[in-house]
């Protein structure tokens, strides 16, 4: 909600050619709370991915002590998550400054509610690794523990298949369900953020973004959260 309340709706009033209402403290409070939200539906959804991963270990597994304090541990791992973004993001704060003007937008101040300047290549680069990074990290844990998950699911279908091999039970049923449901949340998580990452990459490295870019960059970056 956070997500699409920072990003969507200035930029949908950008897009509408609507006057800008945001000072430069407004600015940044609604950028940092943008990447705030982002990162923390990224690692949380993730975190959510790995306790459900957990939890479907079966009990006679190396889990098991992991299984019994998983419970306990759900809100400091949510806190700490917060925590993290709130750090990381900093340097957004800073960075962003206040509105060019307060006339009216046009197409060509798409994105342009707030401005900044253009990163020195130092400060790009370093801050583009970390972002990726930990993006990269989210992507590679959600798809881990997704396809461990799937691997469970079909490992227990195979055998409830094997003792009752006359006909499907209900069981099985919502196994299959379960893996769809799975698969269908870690490829739009995936197809997502990857593609978000790549053209969020490319509207920041461009001084001058086409319209295309942004036009495209601005929907995908809301698709997950959506």
């Amino acid at each position: 909600s956070l997500v699409l309340l920072s990003k969507g709706v200035p930029q949908i009033m950008a897009a509408f050619g609507l006057k800008s209402f945001l000072d430069e403290a407004g600015c940044k409070l609604v950028y940092y709370l943008h990447r705030v939200a982002r990162g923390v539906s990224l690692s949380t959804t993730c975190l959510l991915s790995g306790f459900q991963a957990i939890k479907l270990c079966p009990s006679n597994s190396r889990w098991l002590d992991l299984q019994i304090r998983s419970p306990r541990c759900i809100v400091f791992w949510c806190f700490l998550c917060w925590i993290l973004q709130l750090v990381v993001n900093i340097y957004i704060a800073m960075y962003i400054t206040g509105p060019t003007n307060n006339k009216n937008l046009s197409m060509e101040k798409l994105y342009r509610y707030c401005s900044s300047p253009y990163p020195g290549r130092l400060v790009f680069s370093v801050m583009a690794v970390v972002y990726t990074f930990m993006d990269g990290v989210y992507v590679v844990l959600m798809a881990w523990t997704s396809g461990s998950m799937v691997l469970v699911l079909h490992r227990h279908k195979q055998r409830v298949q094997h003792i009752h091999s006359s006909s499907p039970s209900p069981r099985t049923a919502h196994e299959t369900r379960a893996t769809h449901t799975i698969l269908i949340l870690v490829s739009m998580f995936v197809s997502f953020h990857a593609l978000a990452g790549i053209l969020s990459y490319r509207v920041t490295q461009m001084q001058s973004p086409g319209h295309w870019l942004r036009g495209i960059s601005f929907p995908v970056s809301l698709g997950f959260p959506t």
